[in-house]
Parts: C-alpha cells; sequence; structure tokens
C-alpha cells in the first residue's frame, strides 16, 4: 500500500513547500479503482534483446563536451569514447527543459501534456506507465539507480524497478542527513554522491548471471546546481578563460520585452540566484562536476569490457535538459532557445550504432523509451508520441518526423518565464508565448544558429510565422494539448528584482503604431 501511495503522489500540505499540494491523481485512484495495464508486447522477429544502459545526467548542455570544444577547456575523455566508438546524435533535443517534465517523457515516450507531469510539482498520474515495466514483463532484470525527481519529492522504489538505489528530491553532492533509499530500507550516504552512484551500477553490474538481459537507468545527481565538485577535481579550470557568449549583452535588437526583463531576476545574468554570480567561475565548476560523471562511466566500461558484454550492450548517454550560462542574458533553463532545450545524446552498441557515426535529425527525450523497446526486441506501444530511432543510425534517409514540439508551462515559483509553446523544423524554429503582451520569436536556425535576429521584429516573414503557427496548434492538437495545466500557488517564489539593477525594459519599437484605418 505504501508504495501504491507514493507512485500516486499523494503529497501532504503544511510542507511549506512547492509540494504541499494534495494531489487530485490520488483522489482520483482512491474513488476509481484502476485496473492493472497489460504489459505484454509484440516482440520484432528476428531481433536478439541486448542489455540497456541509460545513463543520464542533469542540466548537461549539448556542447559541454571535450570533443565538442565549445570553450577551450573541458575533458571528457569516456564521452569522446563514446562519441568514437558509438554514434552522436547531434541534434537532440528536450520536448520540456525541466527536470520532472523531461524524465517523465523519457520514460514514457509523451508530451509533458500527455503525462501530465508538467512541472516539478505535478503528481504522476495513475496508471501512467514506464518503458522498464515492459522490459520486466518481457524477462529483464531492472534498476534504477541515482535521482527519481518525478511526481514527488519521496525515494521510495517505483514500479518497473527490481533494484532500488535513490534519495529524496534533488539530494546533496555530500553526505546529509537523508541518505539513501535502497530497496525500501534507509541507507547514509556514505561519500561524493556520483561516486556512490557508480559504486551501487558496479556492484549491481557485477552480479548479473549472464542469462537473462538487463537494463539500467543510472541517474546522476550531476551537474545539477549548485555545482561542488569532487575534491580531488576542485579548481582543475581556475586558470582557463571561459569565452562569454556574444548574445549576454543587453539590448539586442528584436528580444522580446520579457527576456529583457529577465536579466534582472533569479535566472538572469545581472541578479542570477538573487545574487552575484560569476558566469565564468560558474561554468568551471560546473565542468569540474562533470569529471566525475566521466570517470566513472570509465569505471563501468571497464567492468562491461571484463564481462565480456559492452558489445552488446547498449549505452544510452544523455541529459535530461541543457542549461544556459548567459546566452540571451539568461542562466539556467525552461526557455524554448537551444541552449535550454538541447542535450548531450550518444549511443554505443556496435550492431546497432556504427562507430563515428553522426545522426543529424531531431531526435528527443521522447524517442528514448520506443528505442530502448526495440533495442530489447519489442514492439513499442501505439499511445507512444515518440518513435524508434535505431533506423537513423544505419540510414539517413530513414522516415523521420519533420518537426519537433517544444512546451514549457508558466510555473508560480519562477514566474519570470512564460508559458512557452514552440514549433522546431530543421531551419526555423517558432516560439509562442501565453499570457504575455509581447512579440513572439521566429528564428532561422540555418542562418542564425545563436538566435539573435528575431525576424518577427521586422516586416516580412508573416507568412512564415503564420505557417508554424498553424502547424504548432495542430500539433498540439493532434495530441490532445490545448489544455493549460494549472497548480494552487505554493511554496518559495523567486519574484525578486535587484533595486540597483536594470530598469523595466521597453515595449518592442513595432508596437508603436497608429491604429490601422477601418
Amino acid at each position: 500500500m505504501t508504495d501504491s501511495i507514493n507512485r500516486r503522489g499523494v503529497l501532504l500540505a503544511g510542507t511549506g513547500s512547492a509540494f504541499s499540494l494534495y494531489s487530485w491523481a490520488a483522489a482520483a485512484q482512491a474513488a476509481t479503482p484502476q485496473t492493472k495495464p497489460d504489459l505484454r508486447l509484440a516482440r520484432r522477429p528476428g531481433s536478439k534483446p541486448k542489455n540497456i544502459l541509460v545513463v543520464l545526467t542533469d542540466d548537461h548542455r549539448y556542447d559541454a563536451m571535450g570533443f565538442m570544444k565549445a570553450q577551450d577547456f573541458g575533458d571528457t575523455p569516456t564521452l569522446d569514447r563514446l562519441a568514437r566508438e558509438g554514434t552522436h546524435f547531434t541534434n537532440a533535443f528536450v520536448t520540456t527543459a525541466l527536470c520532472s517534465p523531461s524524465r517523465a517523457s523519457i520514460f514514457t515516450g509523451l508530451y509533458a501534456h500527455q503525462h501530465k507531469v508538467v512541472d516539478n510539482n505535478h503528481p504522476i498520474p495513475p496508471g501512467l506507465v514506464f518503458y522498464p515495466q515492459y522490459l520486466k514483463q518481457a524477462g529483464y532484470d531492472t534498476a534504477f539507480i541515482g535521482k527519481w525527481h518525478m511526481g514527488t519529492e519521496g525515494d521510495a522504489p517505483q514500479p518497473g524497478f527490481d533494484h532500488w538505489v535513490s534519495f529524496k528530491g534533488q539530494g546533496t553532492y555530500l553526505p546529509s542527513a537523508d541518505g539513501l533509499n535502497v530497496d525500501g530500507r534507509h541507507v547514509r550516504q556514505k561519500g561524493y554522491i556520483t561516486d556512490e552512484l557508480t559504486d551501487y551500477a558496479l556492484d549491481w553490474i557485477g552480479k548479473r548471471d549472464g542469462n537473462r538481459p538487463w537494463m539500467m537507468h543510472l541517474a546522476h545527481k550531476a551537474v545539477h546546481s549548485e555545482f561542488i565538485p569532487a575534491d580531488r577535481h576542485k579548481g582543475r579550470y581556475d586558470k582557463e578563460t571561459f569565452r562569454y557568449p556574444e548574445n549576454m549583452k543587453p539590448g539586442m535588437p528584436g528580444r522580446p520585452m520579457w527576456v529583457e526583463n529577465q536579466r534582472n531576476s533569479w535566472h538572469g545574468v545581472d541578479y542570477a540566484y538573487h545574487g552575484n554570480l560569476d558566469i565564468a567561475d560558474y561554468y568551471k565548476r560546473y565542468m569540474e562536476t562533470l569529471l566525475a560523471v566521466d570517470e566513472g562511466l570509465a569505471r563501468i566500461l571497464k567492468l562491461l569490457e571484463q564481462r565480456r558484454e559492452l558489445d552488446d550492450t547498449l549505452i544510452l548517454y544523455l541529459g535530461d535538459n541543457g542549461f544556459m550560462f548567459g546566452e540571451h542574458g539568461l542562466i539556467d533553463k525552461r526557455a524554448a532557445y537551444e541552449e535550454s532545450m538541447r542535450i548531450p545524446m550518444i549511443a554505443r552498441c556496435p550492431s546497432l550504432f556504427p562507430a563515428g557515426s553522426k545522426v543529424e535529425a531531431v531526435v528527443a527525450n521522447i524517442d528514448i523509451a520506443p528505442t530502448m523497446l526495440a533495442a530489447a526486441g519489442l514492439q513499442a506501444p501505439a499511445h507512444m508520441a515518440g518513435a524508434d530511432m535505431l533506423p537513423l543510425a544505419k540510414n539517413k534517409a530513414a522516415p523521420w518526423r519533420d518537426e519537433l514540439l517544444y512546451e514549457y508551462y508558466w510555473e508560480h515559483n519562477f514566474p519570470q518565464t512564460p508559458t512557452v509553446h514552440a514549433v522546431r523544423e530543421e531551419q526555423y524554429k517558432y516560439m509562442h508565448f501565453h499570457g504575455i503582451w509581447d512579440l513572439d520569436e521566429l528564428y532561422d536556425l540555418a542562418a542564425d544558429p545563436h538566435e539573435n535576429d528575431n525576424l518577427l521584429a521586422k516586416p516580412g516573414h508573416e507568412d512564415l510565422a503564420a505557417r508554424l503557427s498553424t502547424k504548432l496548434f495542430a500539433l498540439l492538437e493532434g495530441t490532445n494539448g490545448m489544455q493549460i495545466p494549472l497548480s494552487a500557488d505554493a511554496g518559495f517564489q523567486a519574484r525578486l528584482r535587484a533595486p540597483s539593477g536594470a530598469k523595466q525594459a521597453p515595449f518592442p519599437a513595432t508596437f508603436y503604431q497608429p491604429p490601422p484605418k477601418r
């Protein structure tokens, strides 16, 4: 009964946090008994189930890997190796740049408006099925190790996993009173969290007998802020030079008023986290914190080699969302800019992903679940919005989507970013904002990859914007996404502005016009 309650996300009132909300989903389930889901999937003929290791990092932006050379420093030798020996998905995205919604999309193959975990506060609705449940039904040994952070701040084991190691909420880099939950038992955290999670992963993999395929989801706390590197890595990049993004400066033409106003906010470069944050130092600590993740992955690869399982294991590395370090005058995520919604994604398995190959098609977190099921020799259920990425690795001409839908829903706790819906094609991206009096945004990504020239700030692009707007709402309509979810106001609210900081930005110049003649 306890696991059932935790799964439904019953959140007790009076905790003083954003999670002090009564769960409508729990109430609905209490009133109406749920039928047990049918987890049997059709087998794909002629396919041998692979072992599956998914390594998920937090807030890891797409170019923060050594081989991408975004800066002149930042070593990731193991990720570089995976890219050499596997496939780099160069245009990988999330459909919501926020922890809980993105993680739910990874596990379900659904958009946030479909799985309903639309922010970090909403509970998991009753009846939602995660793809590891299908794998377990098909005979896999399954394990979850790391950060869950979905539907509840609790750490109780979730459906679909034979083995469970997690912690409450964001967890802590260094040992704290909460400790870890290991298969429902409270265990103290002994040391640096990245190393400890790696140790748990190695222990579980090392105990497999080889008679059953296995799946592990290793979800690191790293590299979530506040960034704390392992002691052995502290100061590694102190003397390096950080290149600030060109569009960090204020007053970029065509920038919406809400974006310019966000500079002086919790998620803006002028008042970041309501303090004085050095963006360059912040990035250096970020890359130092990533080093332990890379080292841990190297240890896992070594064990798989020793067990002669490396080439028969699908290893997928990805982030749950991107992170901005000054781009557009912002930090963190949520916005539909490339640095926020674009993630690293690398896959290694010689029989599925040719060594040193690249996939340039736009793929996303919603594609993970159907792809992992395909690697297990299973047909994905028809309700998933995502698609199997395996054909793309061997055939660039394989049929694929022409666009990707993005969504983010306004949060009471972080009110500076509005509700955002966006559609991203290979060349164009259109962003539509709900509930604000401001410009939308339209970018030609081929000519303007850093999104500095908002085409809607000048005449001549009305037809293009109309086409993309029509496509955006057709995608929402076709996936039952025309409702905007609401939560009761609760918890911390990051709404302050620095008294000595930038004043309110003016309306866009194009708004100052005489009324049209009637």
